[in-house]
Order: structure tokens, then C-alpha cells, then sequence
């Protein structure tokens, strides 16, 4: 196969999830591998990086009368086959089905012969798990992902989900998440000093977009069986609107026990600043956000669903709880929280793992190896 440099379109949600910061990291060290990276998004995907290799295509996304909704699937398709053909994209890889594989396949059927790119559809939750479901989602998903030329996923949970769900006939391959930490814009006590916390005071970090999947209402049932028997602080980087949250802590009586932060980008300095990270999904593709600590060396208690037990070993890289039993599960976290010494050895071993199955240099060659393949000639 040749090694030439390749051009690679990616489009992503540009809203905080997994998705978003997966499809952005890929681009970034894609970019450093000498490729030519276009993003397509209606927005600058979060974490997107910037420099050299790297390019941003806006999708216009116009308002008419005669839509009760405004569409953005057609405008997405147009803007891929416009930046396939005006920059001679050899890959367009989409990232979540709902549109972006939808789209894909439209805008190469608008392409010539000449211009006819790769499509190469990477699933990561639940544009399977959910909208798989539907009926007004669950076959256009499927025609996607049958006529892209390459399926991937993130976990082994995920591809067996795709196919019992979907029916998919064509390979899926798994390619896991992968993580690599820039450098903190601020040290672990300048971020502690900044929250409050009390000298030695354990930080347990939740991250993500606050979805319903996320279990905001188990996350703080934890907080409130902890709470009689041990000082710590809960902080929570959100993606979505913490409200609900913060109403269900209110409630619950545990409201102090919060610390909410919003549109964070410096993700390092919290990952460094915690000693414990803490989610209660109910059904997870793979957890990125479980990953971004294990690569500082922190541990996680979560419970074992979906892709997470292909990512943490119970008791050795975190702690896993049987769905939904918060008891369980605040028992698991307040035994580590009380044993420093045990945690930061589990936290040694999080790290190794994160770095040996789960670094850039182990994942990004996989697909390298796939757009070269469907490049090949």
C-alpha cells in the first residue's frame, strides 16, 4: 500500500460528548501524521485542534417557511460533496449515523466518478443503542451503514449491539477510544485552591453531557449515601444543562456537596486535580471520559454496562458495580477514598493500561490501516 499523505474529511457532533472530542482527537493526530484533515460541522467541534493540516468547513444551515423544521442532513451532504471534490478528499469519515452517514452516501452519489470518495462510519452509543430502535431512524441507519465502505465502533458491546439491533450484514470493526493528555494550563493545587477544596479534602469527577443514559439521579443517590461519612466535594464538568442536576442535589440534600463547571477546556487540570472518578450510566459505549483519567492515573468507580468492563478490570485498573445498585457502588467508592496507598496503586495500574491499549500510537495505525486498505490502487 502506498504511504503517501492522505485527504480525510471528518464530520462529528460539534457539542461536547465523546463523539465530538474522539472525531477532534483522531484529526489531530492524523494532522501530525502528515494527513490533510478537513472538518464538516455546522459548529468548530470542541477540541478541534489548529495548525497546520488542519481545516474547518462551516455547513450553512438556512431557515424556510415551508419547513416546520429547519434540515440539516441536504445542506450537510452538499457541503461533503462540495469539500470532496474541491479538495480531493481520498476519505470522508463520519462519526455517529444519524446524519453524518446518511449524508455521506448522498453526497458521493452527487460526486463524478473521479471524485468518488471512501466512506468510512464509526458508531459510538447511542446511534445505535437509541435511535437504532426507532423506526423512523432504524432502517435509514442501516442503508447508511450497508453502503459505507468501512464500519467501525468503539467496544465489543457496541458491535454486538449493532448487529442484533440493526441486522447489519457487513463487518464492524472495533477500534477503541484512545487518549492522549495535552499539558494542563493549571496545576493540580492551583485547580484545587480555585475550587475550595480543603487541604487533602478527596475530589471525585463525573464528566459528561448530562444526557438521561448518564443517571444523574443514581450519580447523586451516591453523593447522599456518602455524605454522613466522609468529606469530599463532587466535581462535575457538564456538556448539557446541569439544572436538573442540581435540582435532584437540592433535594437530596447534598447541593454543597457540588461543584458544577460549564464549557471547560483546560479537561487536564481537572483529570489531574481528582483522586476519584465517579459515573452511573446505565448503558455506555465505552466511557471516554473513564479513559481520560485512567491516562493520569486515576481510577474510576462506575457500574459494569455496555463497553466500560472492555475498558477497567474491577480492582485492578477501578471499581465496577452491578447496575443499578448505588449501594454497591458508594461502598466501592468510599473504600478507596479511605485508602489512599490501594487507590494510587490501582490508579499505577489504570495508567500502564491506558498507555499500552489505549494510547494514540496504539490506535490511530487501525485506521490508518483502513483508509489506506480502501484506498489501495
Amino acid at each position: 500500500m502506498s504511504d503517501r499523505p492522505l485527504k480525510i474529511g471528518i464530520t462529528c457532533y460539534p457539542s461536547v460528548g465523546g463523539s465530538g472530542i474522539l472525531a477532534s482527537e483522531l484529526g489531530d493526530e492524523l494532522a501530525k501524521r502528515g494527513h490533510e484533515v478537513h472538518f464538516i460541522s455546522y459548529e468548530q467541534p470542541f477540541r478541534m485542534p489548529e495548525g497546520p493540516g488542519v481545516h474547518f468547513h462551516p455547513v450553512k444551515v438556512s431557515s424556510y417557511d415551508l419547513f416546520k423544521y429547519p434540515d440539516y442532513t441536504l445542506p450537510l451532504s452538499v457541503k461533503m460533496a462540495e469539500v470532496g471534490r474541491d479538495r480531493g478528499l481520498d476519505v470522508l469519515h463520519v462519526h455517529y449515523a444519524v446524519p453524518h452517514a446518511t449524508a455521506a452516501i448522498l453526497a458521493r452519489a452527487m460526486l463524478h466518478e473521479e471524485h468518488r470518495l471512501k466512506i468510512v462510519t464509526t458508531l459510538h452509543g447511542t446511534d445505535t443503542t437509541l435511535l437504532g430502535r426507532d423506526p423512523g431512524y432504524g432502517p435509514a441507519i442501516k442503508h447508511a451503514l450497508e453502503h459505507s465502505d468501512a464500519i467501525t465502533t468503539v467496544s465489543e458491546f457496541m458491535r454486538r449491539e449493532t448487529v442484533r439491533l440493526l441486522g447489519v450484514q457487513r463487518p464492524v470493526e472495533v477500534i477503541p477510544n484512545f487518549f492522549e493528555p495535552h499539558s494542563a494550563e493549571h496545576s493540580r493545587d492551583e485547580l484545587r485552591r480555585e475550587l475550595g477544596l480543603a487541604e487533602g479534602e478527596p475530589m471525585l469527577l463525573h464528566l459528561s453531557n448530562l444526557r438521561p443514559l448518564k443517571r444523574l439521579d443514581l450519580l447523586v443517590d451516591v453523593v447522599a449515601r456518602l455524605k454522613p461519612r466522609l468529606a469530599f466535594k463532587l466535581v462535575v464538568l457538564a456538556g448539557g444543562d446541569p439544572a436538573p442536576l442540581l435540582a435532584e442535589a437540592e433535594r437530596r440534600g447534598v447541593a454543597d456537596r457540588l461543584i458544577v463547571r460549564e464549557k471547560v477546556t483546560d479537561i487536564e487540570g481537572y483529570l489531574a486535580a481528582a483522586d476519584l472518578g465517579l459515573f452511573t450510566s446505565e448503558v455506555e459505549s465505552f466511557c471516554l471520559s473513564i479513559l481520560e483519567l485512567m491516562s493520569l492515573g486515576t481510577p474510576s468507580c462506575a457500574f459494569a454496562v455496555g463497553g466500560i468492563p472492555e475498558v477497567v478490570t474491577n480492582n485492578e485498573t477501578g471499581f465496577l458495580a452491578p447496575f443499578p445498585d448505588t449501594g454497591v457502588l458508594a461502598a466501592g467508592v468510599e473504600s478507596l477514598l479511605r485508602d489512599p496507598p490501594r487507590r494510587a496503586a490501582i490508579g499505577l495500574v489504570a495508567r500502564r493500561q491506558a498507555r499500552e491499549r489505549f494510547s494514540a500510537a496504539a490506535i490511530i495505525p487501525h485506521y490508518e490501516e483502513i483508509y489506506r486498505r480502501l484506498t489501495a490502487g
